[in-house]
């Protein structure tokens, strides 16, 4: 019986990040090849078609650049049998001015940020590009504090002061901990949802790292932390919630990366596809 229990997943989830579909040639420096995104995705989405899943979750920058890359990219979503939740990435805002508004609009999201309950799971969907260089008008509030706060991590020789990272604002924030603390008193587990990493500390970082890291660290029903954003990818374990980045699925001429994450109550799998890592993060229970 208790084997059983164990080999049933609570939640999971078919895991992509980081398409950047555009009708562009390839980028060799970043070994970037965005047209072949549209079929990594074909292949992604008819392995998710033929698994028993709860949701797939793309970890934003669907797109690299330019408002009409979305029609072609969410085109091939049509033939997922399974619920599509998005979120925004920095390069899904390389769009026209006129267009940053109806960004989240586009990914199909209720709100900027929002949570949901999926097979008993808190699911919490976080916009880490809410204070950011991009994703709204120049001399918009929010850019100018983009602005304000990459000044300070850039005195403070912060690794993460970089152009292409963004962080939540207060609201945001002040949101969060309301979701959290009902959460913990409805006895929910919590997966986050961003785009942007929190650990392990690197360049790609949400410039409020810390600060979320904090929040997060006496909740102890809060299991996953996903994101994209580093293409590199990695994984890490720290009190109890596991922070897995995953690969970007634009990268390399001929190999595919996405994921199937199930979630059991002792520990988190990742059945790896392409250059994904498969791997088991066990938890403290």
């Amino acid at each position: 019986m208790e084997h059983s229990r164990r080999e049933t997943p609570l939640l999971r989830l078919g895991i992509i990040a980081d398409p950047q579909y555009a009708d562009l040639d390839p980028n060799p420096a970043l070994d970037r090849h965005f047209r072949q995104s549209l079929g990594r995705l074909e292949e992604a989405i008819a392995l998710f078609n033929e698994r028993t899943l709860d949701a797939v979750v793309t970890l934003g920058d669907l797109i690299d650049r330019d408002w009409a890359s979305f029609d072609p990219a969410l085109a091939v979503y049509r033939r997922l049998r399974h619920r599509a939740i998005f979120l925004p990435g920095n390069h899904d805002f390389a769009v026209a001015p006129e267009h940053l508004g109806d960004v989240h609009r586009r990914l199909g999201m209720p709100a900027h940020y929002y949570d949901l309950l999926i097979a008993g799971h808190r699911i919490v969907v976080l916009d880490g590009s809410e204070v950011s260089l991009f994703a709204v008008p120049d001399g918009h509030p929010r850019r100018e504090q983009a602005k304000a706060r990459l000044k300070a991590l850039t005195a403070a020789g912060a690794a993460n002061a970089q152009r292409w990272n963004g962080g939540l604002g207060e609201a945001q924030f002040a949101w969060l901990a309301e979701v959290l603390e009902q959460a913990r008193e409805e006895d929910e587990p919590v997966v986050l949802l961003c785009h942007y990493p929190v650990a392990p500390e690197n360049a790609h970082d949400l410039w409020d790292a810390q600060r979320l890291l904090d929040l997060l660290a006496p909740y102890e029903n809060v299991r996953a932390y996903l994101c994209g954003h580093n293409h590199a990818g990695n994984a890490v374990t720290r009190d109890g919630t596991h922070f897995v980045t995953f690969r970007g699925m634009v990268d390399t001429p001929d190999r595919n990366a996405f994921a199937v994450l199930s979630l059991y109550e002792d520990r988190l799998e990742i059945e790896g596809f392409g250059r994904e890592e498969s791997r088991v993060l066990q938890s403290c229970v």
